[in-house]
């Protein structure tokens, strides 16, 4: 997937403009903001679970290399293959090089972040493989040739008389409106790719180092059929999502979808462990797991390594009022939202999505209702911070932080300058009291009018406050 997130800036205006979208972006409220307040209501101890939630990630951080091998150990065990792969080109190469080994001709995918990180469908595609997408969201998004615009709701931008349209113009068929009836066209046509694919391919939510399992989530049964239908299935997952125990999943699992979608468990929790065995009626002949670094160990110890305990609930996006108003497109690459605008600079690199961590208001929405407490503002700074030390910042910025600082360090000059330009800032201001072009803030008052300031600096007003108490104490006396 092409990385545009340098320019964020233009498309979120763009976004902020459209219509359509915006009708669109209004459904998380009601569906994910207050589904997800309505399930945690559920949990008597709500804070603890959060905490023990936290806790297992970390956990499994801090010995990261012993339970990935553990995973292998128990994984290999049980007749499965773990292939490592330290760049997501690597893991493509795998792929392609497993669709050659078992004479793949058509591959059918459950939802993976993953994959889209590596764009494993170009990569197949262009090694001759035909590749479907399963799940109803991606599957709408591959017929419309777009990205997904949020990592559990894909299609949210979209609006269902925009999907009738698709369906219409790619499957031939008599228009139709209802969601019922939309579903149920989308199985017909799906339903051949899984009976005649010869591989499946998933992501993992968790794999299990206990058990040598990989995990996933869905709210449709075509992850099922996607990993046990097809004589091959490939498991695609980022190595931080390695968790110790199935009892740690569990703890986990109660937070997952009352976050992710508003629900207390998911239609489908759905473990694989090994191939298909002697008297199984289902399951794959070969079954191999790609644990993809991509970046991510290099978080490993730094003050970055909180990220890694992100769960891919999407609740941080649900809740930011910045991807409330401009959808996930805007962010320009796979993981939009606070956890994108963190994650984007890592993995891609900072000079790749200088906008990224400015994209938030720092309200803390999203590090209230992280289920693994993740301080994603505080993240964000520190990417601010490094923006700034390595000179990614325009350079009138660079300069006016630096005079600012100058100026700090001087109290005299600093109160008389402060003193100056609220003064300037209140006649400005005129008899309406709003600023309406504020010099070298046009990025502010382009869009809103910022409120005067009385005229007098804080110093002033607060030794006027303690004037005006020390007299009415005396009259009372």
């Amino acid at each position: 997937m092409q990385i545009t997130s340098m320019h964020f800036k233009a498309r979120a205006g763009k976004k902020l403009a459209d219509v359509k979208l915006q009708a669109a972006l209004r459904k998380l409220q009601s569906n994910f903001v207050k589904g997800r307040a309505d399930r945690i209501l559920e949990l008597d101890n709500f804070e603890d679970i959060r905490a023990a939630a936290a806790a297992i990630r970390d956990r499994a951080l801090a010995s990261l290399d012993v339970w990935l091998e553990e995973f292998e150990r128990n994984a290999t065990a049980r007749g499965a293959v773990v292939h490592w792969a330290e760049t997501t080109e690597e893991a493509n190469r795998i792929v392609c090089e497993l669709a050659a080994k078992y004479d793949v001709r058509k591959a059918v995918k459950s939802k993976s972040m993953v994959s889209e990180e590596c764009a494993l469908n170009d990569a197949l595609e262009a090694a001759g493989v035909e590749v479907v997408e399963t799940d109803l969201g991606e599957y709408i998004l591959q017929l419309a040739h777009e990205a997904p615009s949020h990592i559990v709701a894909p299609v949210v931008h979209k609006s269902r008389d925009e999907v009738s349209d698709l369906f219409e113009e790619k499957h031939k068929l008599p228009r139709k409106t209802g969601i019922p009836d939309l579903c149920r066209e989308a199985r017909e046509m799906l339903r051949p790719h899984f009976l005649s694919a010869d591989m499946g391919i998933s992501g993992a939510n968790f794999i299990i180092a206990e058990t040598g399992s990989t995990l996933i989530v869905t709210n449709e049964g075509n992850g099922r059929m996607v990993t046990t239908l097809p004589r091959v299935h490939v498991a695609i997952t980022g190595i931080e999502k390695v968790v110790p125990t199935l009892e740690d999943v569990t703890t986990l699992l109660r937070l997952l979808p009352r976050h992710g979608t508003g629900q207390s468990i998911t239609n489908y929790v759905s473990l694989t462990t090994g191939v298909k065995g002697d008297g199984d009626l289902d399951g794959p002949q070969h079954f191999h797991i790609i644990l993809i670094d991509a970046g991510r160990t290099k978080l490993i110890g730094s003050d970055m390594q909180a990220m890694l305990r992100c769960i891919r609930c999407g609740a941080c996006m649900n809740h930011c009022p910045v991807y409330q108003n401009v959808g996930g497109h805007a962010y320009g690459w796979v993981y939009p939202g606070p956890m994108g605008s963190i994650l984007t600079p890592i993995y891609a690199g900072l000079e790749n999505a200088l906008d990224l961590p400015n994209a938030s208001t720092l309200c803390n929405q999203c590090g209230v209702v992280c289920p693994v407490k993740i301080p994603l503002p505080d993240l964000m700074r520190k990417l601010r911070e490094k923006q700034f030390e390595r000179g990614l910042k325009p350079w009138p910025e660079r300069f006016g932080l630096a005079l600012w600082g100058w100026a700090a360090r001087r109290p005299v000059l600093y109160a008389a300058l402060s003193m100056m330009g609220v003064r300037l800032l209140a006649w400005m201001g005129g008899a309406a009291k709003l600023i309406h072009n504020l010099p070298f803030g046009g990025g502010w008052s382009g869009g809103r009018d910022l409120p005067a300031p009385q005229g007098k600096t804080f110093r002033e007003l607060y030794r006027q406050h303690k004037r005006i108490d020390r007299i009415n104490r005396t009259q009372q006396d």
